[in-house]
């Protein structure tokens, strides 16, 4: 009865009028807004913008950069707009309809890069690869925040995991000369402070969110505190350097993608096997089922002889695992050394890749490229000479989070027994 009610409820919410004419309205705004702030600020219709195609002008294989005339294309990307908006307010899109929204967005994304890069040159390839770098510190986290949450416990504290994580690397990389403890060291710390989570949340049954908040300021002071004391006064304590990148023979070779997806360091990798793992160990074995079923309901799990307690506390410990791989990349994967705040809120933004992609860790691989687009974007932009000021380019990934999470939240189902203490009875 619960599963058809549930059901009925989904397709009603997909199917509703009124979320359908405000997504078609949205639609026809962003159009309007192509028109309004790209089109009409042209100065010169003949003008093109040039896309680089290729990442390595040394590479052997090399793809011609892309022209695109700038007037032209961005009538094209508010006329699909137009129609787009227009068929959803009509008829809608029914279950598509985030994928329109997503299209709708690739528009204007792609309208705004065309108008700023208009009688310039900007990398389209080099845009991609950072995307991937920085989408790898996002998924990881909203990988963290599933295996937790999943298992039925909610973990907000991704955050100063991932700080710790970041220090812990940094430092034990910096004292033993050697990136591969550092980054156990960091997986580690991270995992301890997932055990403290796990302890005051599932043992003393303390409010999920007030724990995982304390462990943020917790590792926001320590951090901080030993940062200034001592990796800033002793750089040779702060100096570990980072994992170089590893060129997969043939794959590199590819064109576009090729240096992209297989010339990156090993965290890079390590993020795309824990994904696959992750993704068929929830939905293909039977560890996956025992575990989303004491997220949706441990009673019942408990009946059947499955340990609810000792399956949340291994969830979370794994939860911390990757917390602290992530944070870990930011100081020895990808800057080389530690600063104070520097994971600058990427395990919020990771909660809410998480949110975004419905709990699942392909779609929360998605969220994270998405967001890590908006974090590239902001870069590339600065670097082209944008006269939009740097700090509206800078708020970039946290805008993209907001919009999506307006756009699509109501859409989610979160595990039924996300954030319940389990009592044995």
């Amino acid at each position: 009865m619960a599963t058809t009610a549930t059901i009925y409820h989904r397709g009603m919410l997909a199917a509703s009028p009124r979320r359908q004419r405000i997504m078609g309205a949205a639609f026809l705004l962003f159009g309007v807004a192509i028109w309004l702030f790209f089109i009409r600020t042209v100065q010169n219709p003949n003008e093109v913008a040039r896309y680089a195609m290729t990442l390595n002008y040394e590479a052997e294989t090399k793809i011609p950069d892309w022209i695109v005339p700038v007037l032209p294309a961005m009538y094209i990307c508010m006329g699909i707009s137009f129609i787009l908006g227009i068929y959803q307010i009509a008829r809608g899109f029914k279950r598509w309809t985030n994928l329109a929204l997503g299209l709708v967005v690739a528009l204007f994304i792609f309208a705004f890069l065309t108008r700023e890069t208009a009688g310039a040159s900007i990398s389209l390839a080099g845009i991609f690869y950072l995307t991937l770098s920085s989408a790898v510190t996002l998924t990881m986290a909203a990988l963290s925040g599933i295996m937790s949450e999943r298992a039925g416990v909610v973990n907000i504290a991704i955050e100063g995991m991932m700080l710790m994580g970041a220090m812990t690397a940094a430092f034990i990389g910096s004292v033993t000369h050697s990136l591969w403890i550092g980054l156990i060291a960091g997986i580690a710390s991270g995992m301890l402070m997932a055990f403290i989570h796990g302890v005051l949340s599932i043992k003393y049954k303390t409010d999920q969110i007030i724990s995982g908040t304390v462990i943020n300021i917790f590792a926001t002071g320590l951090t901080s505190y030993i940062s200034t004391k001592f990796l800033q006064t002793y750089q040779y304590l702060n100096e570990p350097g980072v994992f170089e990148p590893i060129a997969i023979p043939g794959l590199v070779k590819i064109p576009f993608f090729g240096p992209i997806f297989f010339n990156n360091n090993i965290c890079v990798y390590i993020m795309f096997v824990v994904l696959i793992v992750l993704q068929i160990a929830l939905y293909n074995t039977r560890w996956g089922l025992r575990v989303r079923s004491v997220g949706e309901h441990p009673k019942a799990a408990d009946t059947l002889g499955i340990n609810v307690i000792r399956t949340r506390y291994m969830a979370v410990l794994l939860s911390g695992a990757m917390a602290g791989f992530a944070g870990s990349y930011f100081s020895i994967g990808s800057v080389g050394r530690f600063d104070n705040l520097m994971t600058g809120g990427r395990g919020f933004i990771g909660l809410a890749a998480m949110i975004f992609g419905n709990w699942n860790p392909l779609g929360g691989f998605g969220a994270g490229m998405l967001f890590g687009f908006a974090d590239a974007l902001g870069s590339k932009l600065t670097i082209l000479g944008s006269d939009i000021p740097t700090q509206f380019l800078l708020m970039a990934p946290y805008i993209a989070t907001m919009i999506v999470l307006a756009g699509v939240v109501g859409r989610t189902m979160a595990p039924a027994a996300d954030g319940v203490p389990y009592e044995k009875e």
